[in-house]
């Protein structure tokens, strides 16, 4: 299946940090909330489309840091994880599991080089092993 699971990464800085998570907001701009994504049908009927950069959310922490989540993936928004929003520390306790941020359906022939693009679990390790020692 092509769909694809917004999480945080395990080094994003909410989940390094011992953060607390103070609010989590859908709501990308005056005219646009991810919240009001109503998408019916096989064909997944309006849904709203995605570029890579499209933002998904906004989290902000207890010491006033606020994050953009990106969706990375050109497709249709499927679903937001409305949960997060009544209980924010799902994101940090299960962030790849109950914690997801949101679900996206790449287009069928984009799908392959979407998942071209992914890393395996130990390719990531590698580049963050590669970042922490090139920062210390």
């Amino acid at each position: 299946s092509r769909i694809c699971v917004i999480t945080l990464p395990e080094a994003h800085p909410l989940l390094q940090s011992g953060k607390t998570i103070k609010n989590i907001n859908y709501q990308i701009s005056a005219n646009c909330s991810r919240l009001q994504n109503k998408v019916s049908g096989k064909s997944k009927r309006g849904a709203q489309f995605l570029t890579e950069l499209a933002p998904l959310c906004r989290i902000s922490s207890s010491d006033g840091e606020e994050y953009t989540i990106y969706s990375c993936i050109r497709g249709r928004l499927i679903e937001v994880n409305e949960n997060i929003l009544s209980n924010p520390a799902l994101l940090q306790e299960k962030p790849s599991t109950e914690g997801y941020i949101a679900v996206v359906l790449p287009k069928f022939e984009e799908s392959k080089s979407v998942t071209q693009g992914l890393l395996t679990q130990k390719e990531y390790e590698e580049v963050l092993l590669k970042r922490r020692s090139s920062a210390s």
